[in-house]
């Protein structure tokens, strides 16, 4: 997949105060190696997210492919998987507009997005006040900083739209939230710039319609319920019901039959496991303890990993 990370490197970087040089790093090595070698921080995921996969990294990482042309994930979400990854050549998105643009805005303006958001006040009060603006009469900092501001403050950072678009999640009542995580958001920011990336705005299908043979395709889609009171699908403002889930195995099933590498996470439920059926299913413990040689502790395997190679 081609990339036009070149040209946003150039625009996110011109214009930068000398002490907001930061990202301009005078290394060559992959961006993984440097995070090891303690030279630049790590990135990690800069919101919350339903269904995060922060604890399930490490495994995620034992089942992946040694080696890949392109990494390519399609419900990025928070990107736990992604920055415990690091890949030199990736292509991310999500059908959530605020989401990707804060993922843009990270890239391209991480300086004003971090003084936009020092403005913010954890009050009852302003959360509303802010809750209440329309994203569309904002500029692209101003609704990376509302988005962020929100997913912290609001009731366990949990992101939900009702059938309108509308964020409606109510104020958290924590008592110091952490909105300004300047370390995290400039080591998130250098990794997007970086690295060969595409960030964009579709939803699935269109991602991976250009996936190549080779190329490690990851799916992290809304699960499954589980029960009839374990449901939750809609982070954007359409569900993702039983027939979203059926089209994308058909997606999964089309990308192994072009030589690409895919890799599913789902609920462990008869439904889910029948559409794969014909690949590797691996039962996950609902602790999310685990490792690459989990035993069982007792606990229900809630969770499936899928993959095609």
């Amino acid at each position: 997949m081609e990339s036009n990370n070149q040209e946003n490197l150039a625009g996110s970087l011109s214009g930068q105060d000398a002490d907001e040089s930061n990202l301009k790093l005078p290394y060559t090595q992959p961006h993984m190696e440097l995070v090891q070698t303690g030279k630049i921080p790590s990135p990690k995921p800069f919101v919350k997210w339903a269904g995060g996969k922060r604890q399930l990294v490490n495994l995620l990482r034992c089942h992946s492919p040694s080696s890949f042309n392109c990494y390519v994930e399609p419900f990025v979400g928070g990107g736990a998987f992604l920055f415990s990854m690091l890949p030199e050549k990736a292509v991310i998105s999500d059908v959530n507009p605020e989401l990707i643009n804060a993922y843009k805005v990270i890239r391209d303006d991480v300086e004003k997005l971090i003084r936009s958001l020092k403005r913010h006040r954890n009050e009852e009060s302003y959360f509303y006040k802010v809750r209440a603006k329309h994203p569309v009469t904002m500029s692209t900092v101003q609704r990376a900083s509302r988005f962020i501001f929100l997913n912290k403050t609001c009731f366990n950072g949990l992101y939900r739209e009702n059938s309108k678009g509308q964020f409606n999640v109510p104020f958290g009542r924590y008592v110091n939230p952490n909105t300004v995580d300047e370390e995290n958001l400039r080591a998130v920011s250098a990794y997007l710039n970086r690295a060969q990336l595409q960030i964009l705005h579709q939803d699935y299908q269109q991602t991976v319609s250009n996936a190549q043979k080779g190329d490690f395709v990851y799916f992290d889609p809304p699960y499954y319920p589980i029960s009839a009171t374990a449901s939750f699908t809609r982070y954007a403002k359409n569900d993702f019901n039983a027939r979203n889930q059926e089209e994308l195995a058909q997606a999964f099933h089309d990308l192994a039959g072009r030589g690409c590498q895919a890799m599913l996470s789902n609920s462990n439920t008869d439904f889910i496991k029948k559409l794969y059926r014909e690949f590797s299913i691996i039962e996950i413990e609902a602790t999310r303890f685990i490792n690459c040689k989990a035993e069982r502790r007792g606990k229900e395997l809630v969770e499936i990993l899928v993959k095609s190679y």
